[in-house]
């Protein structure tokens, strides 16, 4: 049994604020050995629910959060950019029975601690086939073109709401409840390791590899921003069309067109941001 652990950052134990989740912050620094003590409680628990190999992807920014130094010595992690499927990227290997998405968080538009999609701000919605599109959601898309089954999802309990509809079969670990966007009820990290673990090793049970999910496609994808210059940017990107002031629209054949052309229009649209003018 080989499980992927797709590990972002703002769903992690402890987070609550941008300077925890931003690269060089003293708390970011801080919340890195929550981030991997919730790591380590996944992976722990998958192996005692059966599984022979895990595979850690970090997921959040840069990719290069986690603290290899105190990861389980049983796993082994993708650390760095850029990759081919970002979130889940190792899926495409083919022999990747369950996957878990640890740290997750709700999308672009919703309620949640952090909530976004892809973009802190600057993308106020994503859809997909008209339903809101998370995070969650799209990388569910991608790993079920693979035949692997969302296993387990953590973050707060908005993101768990949030794989209900996109995996009801998964199991799901709130590390903290939303107050805010910049606010949690938060559980210390050595209980989050055990919930995290005793969970993990209960979906241990759920990853089976199912017939890849062809066909299913196309996929018609919206984009909504916050700045007009945000949507010119993303429409440089082949097949991406503007249909409103702020929004734009692509269709893409499968999941891995899907989320690989939403990659090039998010790069796109981040250099297109005014820092200075938010």
């Amino acid at each position: 049994m080989k499980v992927l652990i797709s590990a972002d950052m703002e769903g992690a134990t402890g987070v609550t604020w941008p300077a925890d989740v931003e690269p060089g912050t003293e708390q970011w620094q801080r919340c890195r050995t929550m981030f991997t003590s919730d790591v380590n409680g996944a992976i722990a628990g998958l192996f005692e629910g059966g599984a022979d190999e895990v595979l850690v992807n970090e997921a959040h920014a840069t990719m290069r959060n986690l603290l290899l130094e105190q990861l389980d010595e049983r796993a082994t992690m993708i650390t760095g950019r850029h990759k081919a499927l970002t979130m889940v990227e190792g899926i495409q290997s083919g022999d990747v029975d369950g996957v878990v998405f640890l740290g997750y968080h709700a999308g672009a538009g919703a309620e949640g601690v952090l909530a976004h999609t892809y973009l802190p701000n600057s993308i106020t919605g994503v859809w997909v086939d008209g339903e809101p599109a998370s995070e969650g959601r799209l990388n569910a898309l991608v790993a079920a073109e693979y035949g692997t089954p969302v296993i387990l999802v953590t973050g707060d309990d908005r993101a768990c709401a949030d794989a209900v509809t996109y995996a009801p079969l998964a199991r799901t670990v709130a590390v903290k409840d939303y107050v805010s966007r910049y606010a949690a009820r938060c559980r210390p990290p050595a209980r989050t390791f055990e919930d995290v673990r005793a969970e993990a090793k209960a979906a241990a049970a759920l990853a089976l590899r199912h017939e890849p999910a062809t066909g299913r496609g196309p996929y018609t994808v919206e984009i909504e921003v916050d700045a007009t210059q945000l949507a010119d940017f993303a429409g440089m990107v082949p097949t991406v069309e503007r249909v409103a002031e702020r929004r734009v629209r692509y269709t893409a054949a499968t999941a891995h067109d899907l989320i690989r052309c939403f990659k090039a229009v998010t790069t796109l649209i981040s250099n297109g941001i005014e820092n200075h003018y938010g």
